[in-house]
This record gives structure tokens, C-alpha cells and sequence, in this order.
């Protein structure tokens, strides 16, 4: 009863916004939409045309149309893992297979879910979500919860949607998300080199810096982590000690950020939060094999149309061969010969 229930909030809270969705070019049109949105509509508009004459990303009615909710997200995603683990908790549902998150519309039954997983003895945390994918089975609106970044960031989640359409591995969220943050990344960089102004191709290098230096930071904390939780100690004796790794964690942040990002605050929301394992999975899911789908893209000669298929070929494979092309093509990314 309790997966039913889930699954009807997701079928009816999906519907409320398709149902409320108009074109575009309609809310332009329309003499009552401010200038604002009216604007950021437009560079949808372009961003969109852009995705699918120059990125090869489907020409369909995705982001052709716009909704207007009357929350800060589309949806709240709940991640959990184990205490002493690393890998996140799995759901599983009839369309997207086994995946590391559970989505809901309304942040209350994301917050119960939560508690139910915190109670059980997971590290857990829930995620407020602009956008979400429904794989090209919907033509996905344009929302509120997003319209307004700045133009960069709104091609970006475009980019990063509607390569979910492109390729999708059944129960393999890594996988996924990765590919389309990588495909955002060539999409916006091919965009800047475009259209782009010098201000805003100096953001997007200040942001990659930035994003890669949190990695690594990241990265440092689950080896740590990982190293702990194969100890034979006490719980007791790693669950201080795991305290004591976020908490360097935190410490290492605030030194980078005061040092070598000028102050630059702008992860300052993460590390606020009580850490733990779910935090890291959540981030890792759309990060992790990042460098090995921009080594295949790099192998393919930067045509995006082979990289496609090069990736849909890769997830073709079984898991563990999967995971083995990826490893092969991100450890070729240390060897300088290999990286153009």
C-alpha cells in the first residue's frame, strides 16, 4: 500500500505539471508575463534550438513549453547509505530500474521518507531538484523552479535533461548522471565559444575550477572514509572517527576557500549541513565518471554523434564490463600522450 501511494504522487504530481504546462512562444506573446521571464524564455528558446542543431540532442517537444509552480523545486529527492558505507541505497521502479534516489513532489513526504531511512540507521539526505528527465516518454516543460538562472546554468540543465533521452542504462545512476553532466560540459563550452561573452566564458572557467577543486576535496574524504569502514574496529570507534573525517573535510573547505577561491562562498549551504555518507554518493552519482566520458569523447574526435554512440554501445555492456570500459577510459586521462 505504502508503494502505491508513493507511486501515485508521482504519477499525479508529474501530470499537474504537464497539465499546466503552455508553449512558449504563447507566455512571449502574452501581453500579462513580465519582461524577465518573457527574456528568459527567449534564451530558452535559443538554448533549445541550439541543443538540437549543434549538440545532436533530440528535436522534440521537450523544453518547447513552460509551467509555473508555486514551489522552490520540482521535486526532493531522498538519498541514503549505510552508515559505514559508501554505497548508496538502492530503489527500484518499473521504467528507470534500481536507482540511487527516491523523488517526491511534496517535501513533507520527502522529509517522512527520510526519517523512516534515519530511524533504520541510514545516513540520509533529501535534495531539493529544479529539474528532473522523464526519459523522452513526456515532452518535459520548461519550470519555474529554473527559468531564471543565468543563461549559462539554464543551457546547462537543458544540455544535461535531454541527454537522458540520448542514452539511459537501466538501474545504473552513476552512469547516467555522469554521461549527461558530461555532455552539459561540451555543450555549454561549444555554446560559449559560440555566443558566449567574455564575462561569461570567464565564469564558466572560475566555476569548473572551483567545482573540480570541491571534487577533490570529495574524492580525499571517501578514500579516507573508505579506508575506515574496511577497519575490523568497534562501530562505536569508527563513528568517531568518522566525525572526525568530515570534520577535516569541513576544515580543508574553509581553508580552500579562503585561500585560493578568494572567499568565494558559494558551497558554504553544503558543508553546513550535518555530513555524511548520502551527501557524498549524491554528489559522486553525478560526477564520478565524468573524466572517463570526456576521454571518449576526446578518443572520438570530438564528434558528439560517435560519442553517443560510443557511450550507448558501453552501456550495452554487463555491469561489470561496463564499469571496466569506463575505469580504463578515466585512468587514461592521467596519461598525457592519451588526453587529446
Amino acid at each position: 500500500m505504502a508503494d502505491l501511494g508513493y507511486y501515485w504522487q508521482t504519477v499525479s504530481g508529474h501530470w499537474e505539471i504537464l497539465e499546466q504546462a503552455r508553449p512558449i512562444d504563447e507566455v512571449i506573446a502574452d501581453p500579462a508575463t513580465d519582461a524577465a521571464l518573457r527574456k528568459r524564455l527567449e534564451s530558452a528558446r535559443g538554448l533549445r534550438r541550439f541543443a538540437a542543431d549543434e549538440l545532436a540532442l533530440p528535436n522534440n517537444g521537450s523544453y518547447t513549453r513552460f509551467t509555473r509552480l508555486d514551489r522552490p523545486f520540482a521535486v526532493w529527492n531522498v538519498v541514503a547509505a549505510p552508515e559505514f558505507s559508501l554505497a548508496p541505497h538502492q530503489w527500484c521502479f518499473p521504467v528507470a530500474g534500481c536507482v540511487s534516489y527516491r523523488g517526491y513532489y511534496d517535501l513533507n513526504g520527502a522529509n517522512r521518507e527520510a526519517e523512516e531511512l534515519t530511524r533504520a540507521g541510514y545516513d540520509v539526505q533529501v535534495l531539493g531538484v529544479p529539474a528532473y528527465s522523464t526519459l523522452g516518454w513526456f515532452d518535459d516543460p520548461l519550470l519555474s523552479t529554473f527559468i531564471h538562472y543565468p543563461e549559462v546554468e539554464l543551457g546547462r540543465l537543458i544540455f544535461h535533461e535531454l541527454s537522458h533521452q540520448v542514452v539511459f542504462i537501466k538501474g545504473d545512476t552513476a552512469f547516467n548522471e555522469s554521461f549527461a553532466t558530461a555532455v552539459e560540459q561540451l555543450g555549454v563550452e561549444r555554446w560559449l565559444s559560440r555566443y558566449g561573452t567574455a564575462a561569461q566564458r570567464n565564469t564558466w572557467d572560475a566555476y569548473q575550477r572551483r567545482r573540480a577543486g570541491f571534487l577533490a576535496l570529495l574524492q580525499r574524504c571517501r578514500e579516507r572514509l573508505d579506508a575506515l569502514y574496511r577497519e575490523p574496529d568497534t562501530a562505536e570507534a569508527k563513528r568517531t572517527a568518522k566525525e572526525a573525517v568530515f570534520e577535516a573535510l569541513r576544515h580543508d573547505y574553509r581553508q580552500l576557500r579562503d585561500g585560493d577561491w578568494g572567499g568565494f562562498a558559494g558551497y558554504d549551504r553544503w558543508f553546513e549541513r550535518r555530513l555524511g555518507n548520502a551527501h557524498l554518493a549524491a554528489v559522486t552519482a553525478y560526477s564520478g565518471w565524468v573524466p572517463a566520458f570526456r576521454q571518449i569523447y576526446r578518443q572520438g574526435g570530438g564528434d558528439l554523434e560517435r560519442f553517443y554512440a560510443e557511450a550507448a554501445r558501453i552501456g550495452r555492456l554487463d555491469p561489470a564490463a561496463r564499469r571496466a570500459a569506463l575505469q580504463r577510459a578515466s585512468d587514461a586521462t592521467t596519461i598525457p600522450a592519451a588526453a587529446d
